[in-house]
């Protein structure tokens, strides 16, 4: 089949008038993230080629320093994000891994989430829910992502929707992680609705980048229905994870319900939300690149593994972490003191010069491919990263397979963030075959 022209070429980068200097990058900045991205991606590889981490968010303007923030150094290097990521002792997740860090409140009220955790604790937490994810429990998750995914094209292909995100990208993630945890249907409009909610503002790019409170609230009502599903499946367990997780018993040890809710909201964020963006961002580069969909289609089950990595390595979900500095070390030429703040900017070092060949290009026979898409390995190495790229490579292979002419139809709308490339709506069209 010959694959259609794009229905809306890529958007060259803008030409800078001058060249970018170092005092055009304020990386703390709110109006930083509402840059076009191209000038954005400049802006890391200026950063990239300094001697040593920059510090961002130290001033006010006037001398002074930004109320609740002393400033953070940009780790943009392939090397340092991943030594970063690699070296938890040196470079913590706790006090907390956003900007800013949850309040003291938050975490009494909602318990510490894992990717906020350190050792002992987050190994002993880690311990406990990889236990429950059983050989069995991974199994029957990987024959349903196929199911899902052949049945997110059957409605498809019944309805003709115009929106991919929300036709398309957001269902796959969301039904997965339901289904494996067990989640009855009637409980799943009213959580897809809270995780819109308490998504839909995180580093978001207004004067402020912050939680509002109807985020909390919406988490807190995650909270509520979990902890309920919790008690029925301590009474009658089923086989899903939630089941596993109220029985488990690793060293003598369970999860607190507060603990509990805490991972449940973690799954179903992290592993709805970024998901459904590297989705809907591969629709889009395959679009930009028809020469790379039809290499795709020429042979999927050769290229799709490439494929759903480049997607990743390009799109980068999760833009950023943070760590703070835990005792006296050096990385990258510059010296760092504890309490200090590093940022992890995984965007920027998957785009390293250093280690991809012509970084920019979209490429999904790119060998060896070590983007950080899901992190910089270490303790806080995404846990659902394997079947994150099941869904990927499922949905694609039964879209490409059952559709012909499946193409982005205008750009996508994103979501002006300084922590994830969200993606708010996609336009697209196809035929059935």
């Amino acid at each position: 089949m010959a694959t259609p022209a794009p229905a809306h070429a890529p958007a060259p980068a803008p030409a800078p008038t001058t060249p970018l200097r170092l005092s055009d990058v304020d990386l703390a900045d709110a109006s930083f993230w509402q840059l076009p991205r191209a000038r954005r991606l400049e802006s890391f590889a200026l950063l990239r080629t300094l001697d040593a981490p920059v510090r961002f968010g130290a001033a006010d303007g006037r001398g002074g320093r930004r109320r609740g923030d002393g400033g953070f150094y940009a780790l943009v290097r392939h090397a340092d994000v991943q030594e970063a990521s690699r070296s938890p002792r040196l470079f913590a997740s706790a006090p907390g891994v956003t900007t800013p860090e949850p309040a003291a409140w938050v975490k009494a009220l909602f318990g510490d989430s894992m990717v906020n955790l350190d050792d002992p604790k987050h190994a002993a937490l880690r311990k406990i829910v990889a236990r429950a994810f059983t050989p069995r429990l991974l199994a029957a998750a990987e024959d349903n992502v196929r199911a899902v995914a052949d049945r997110i094209v059957d409605e498809v292909l019944r309805d003709r929707p115009t929106d991919f995100v929300t036709a398309v990208a957001s269902r796959m993630p969301f039904r997965i992680i339901c289904d494996l945890m067990g989640i009855p249907a009637h409980h799943r409009i009213e959580i897809a609705r809270r995780i819109d909610e308490a998504s839909a503002h995180v580093g978001v790019a207004r004067r402020r980048l912050r939680v509002p409170g109807r985020g909390l609230r919406a988490l807190g009502h995650l909270h509520v229905v979990m902890a309920k599903l919790a008690r029925e499946r301590r009474r009658a367990p089923a086989d899903d994870l939630i089941s596993a997780l109220v029985t488990a018993d690793v060293d003598g040890q369970a999860l607190t319900s507060r603990q509990l809710g805490a991972f449940f909201s973690l799954l179903l964020v992290a592993g709805v939300e970024t998901t459904r963006n590297a989705i809907a961002h591969g629709l889009v580069l395959l679009t930009d690149h028809p020469g790379q969909c039809a290499l795709l289609e020429t042979d999927f089950e050769r290229f799709a593994d490439g494929a759903v990595d480049e997607i990743v390595r390009h799109s980068t979900p999760i833009i950023q972490f943070r760590r703070t500095v835990a005792t006296e070390c050096e990385l990258g030429g510059r010296a760092f003191r504890p309490g200090e703040k590093v940022v992890l900017f995984y965007a920027s070092a998957n785009r390293d010069e250093a280690v991809f060949d012509s970084p920019d290009a979209f490429d999904i026979t790119r060998s060896p491919n070590p983007h950080l898409g899901y992190g910089g390995g270490g303790p806080h190495y995404c846990l659902g990263a394997h079947l994150a790229r099941q869904e990927m490579k499922a949905l694609f292979g039964a879209l490409l397979a059952r559709t012909q002419g499946l193409r982005a139809t205008g750009p996508a709308e994103l979501v002006d963030s300084n922590f994830d490339n969200r993606v708010r709506a996609l336009p697209f069209a196809f035929a059935a075959r």
